[in-house]
């Protein structure tokens, strides 16, 4: 008998819910050590019970007869975070707001829950990392202490429940999710049952009672979202709050929403004193020079629909070592290599012997291909010693060929360009790749089309002769 209770024992990742019929030490899906253990066995029966139709509470109509109102877009209080939930936040709604330690998601939470219950519409945060004291000295240094936000240090599923039951909010928020347990399901807090079990009945007493659930999610160490991927499917939007942590800078990011689009970011500035909206963050990563400096060149870089300038900075300087360093910050360390290689190709800037150095401005992070001209800008300034003009901003991506090749939102990114006073722009030609157009003028900025890397570097008056003799 023992045997065949055995036969029947399953094993579950608590990372991600694979399973297994035998103990291993190293999951097979996620590929985590340690993390497999024995779970409660599936009662088995024969064919097992049979369902059968019950009387529906409600019945269907046409979907032209469903009212939308119950669903209306309710403001957030946070203007940015209204952009990228596409209007604000949704009766009935469970958002799911993820990212890494200390990254600031508590205090975006509680401004949001603060500026909820300044509208007269009663909020409850529950948390279950930290104490009622803890949350209330947050709320005392950020001005979040009103009369309609209730806040209760709760880490039982039964207890939430009775909480909501007696406070009845239009607005709850559970930070975090990995930290509270349903007494009468098998597991710790914070694994795949339990996670699954206490996100279930939070999002059925959302769509019940029309209330917003909010829950705070863990990540990884890979930045992916800790727990099953259940939890991302039950809930109706996804967030991704992200920042440096050298830099004040933060971007909420939203990678799912049956609510609105999925391509904003908002950007916010986190501070001592409480984390406020950043309506125009371009300042933050473009420094004034009041002279033309070598190994610099400015960006624009798309954000979701929001064009962001940023500035690259390179320094290339003679290695003393037989295996040249190469240092990357806020870019992708990959590109930077092929630009490297293009440049040596077809420009003849051989860097092979320098030790090579590229970062953006103020905590920035540049990974779309779009960024690339503006790197190769960057890093042949700084090899030659050629500093670009004042004024100019530069745009394409880069092939293996040399040539530029044409971005997205191209209209978009000039304008913003011309908006921050900017006088030259030196983008992809629109006539085909490798090719080159006729400067023309946009919002009185003057925009002149390349067609290879090298007329990019002539144009700018870094290269010169050299850039065209190897273009």
């Amino acid at each position: 008998m023992s045997k065949q209770a055995r036969a029947r024992a399953v094993f579950r990742c608590a990372e991600c819910g694979w399973e297994t019929g035998k103990w291993v030490g190293r999951c097979g899906e996620c590929r985590a050590w340690g993390s497999v253990a024995e779970a409660a066995p599936a009662a088995t029966g024969g064919a097992g019970p049979r369902t059968v139709a019950t009387a529906v509470s409600t019945p269907a109509v046409p979907i032209g007869q469903v009212s939308g109102e119950a669903a209306a877009f309710r403001s957030s209080g946070v203007p940015e975070l209204d952009r990228v939930l596409g209007g604000g936040l949704v009766p009935g709604a469970a958002l799911l707001l993820a990212g890494e330690p200390g990254v600031g998601k508590s205090t975006l939470l509680l401004e949001v829950a603060a500026q909820t219950a300044r509208r007269r519409h009663r909020t409850l945060y529950v948390t279950g990392e930290e104490s009622a004291s803890q949350v209330r000295l947050r709320a005392d240094r950020t001005g979040g202490v009103q009369d309609e936000l209730y806040l209760a240090a709760e880490t039982d599923l039964g207890a939430v429940l009775g909480q909501v039951e007696a406070v009845r909010p239009t607005l709850l928020v559970v930070d975090s999710v990995q930290t509270i347990g349903a007494a009468d399901t098998d597991g710790v807090p914070g694994g795949v049952t339990q996670v699954k079990e206490v996100a279930a009945a939070l999002i059925r007493v959302a769509k019940t009672r029309g209330i917003t659930v909010v829950l705070v999610g863990h990540v990884t160490k890979d930045g992916s979202i800790a727990g099953p991927r259940v939890l991302e499917h039950l809930v109706d939007v996804v967030l991704h709050f992200e920042g440096d942590r050298g830099s004040r800078f933060r971007m909420v990011r939203a990678v799912k929403n049956r609510f609105g689009p999925v391509d904003e970011v908002g950007c916010f500035d986190l501070a001592a004193d409480g984390i406020t909206a950043v309506t125009d963050p371009t300042g933050l990563f473009v420094e004034h020079h009041a002279q033309r400096v070598p190994g610099t060149c400015v960006a624009v870089a798309m954000e979701g629909r929001r064009p962001l300038l940023a500035e690259v900075q390179a320094l290339v300087t003679p290695s003393p070592a037989e295996r040249p360093r190469r240092t990357t910050s806020g870019l992708d360390s990959s590109r930077v290599h092929m630009v490297l290689a293009v440049l040596q190709q077809h420009c003849g800037i051989r860097t092979n012997a320098s030790d090579v150095f590229a970062s953006t401005i103020g905590g920035a992070r540049l990974l779309e291909p779009a960024t690339d001209l503006a790197l190769a800008v960057a890093l042949a300034s700084s090899h030659l010693g050629s500093a670009p003009p004042l004024g100019a901003v530069v745009l394409g991506e880069i092939g293996l060929a040399g040539e530029v090749r044409r971005v997205r939102d191209l209209s978009l990114r000039l304008a913003e360009a011309a908006r921050q006073g900017f006088a030259t722009a030196i983008v992809p030609a629109s006539r085909g790749v490798g090719e080159s157009g006729a400067p023309r003028q946009v919002d009185g900025m003057k925009v002149v089309e390349v067609g290879i890397v090298g007329e990019a570097l002539r144009m700018l008056g870094i290269a010169g002769d050299r850039g065209r003799a190897h273009s």
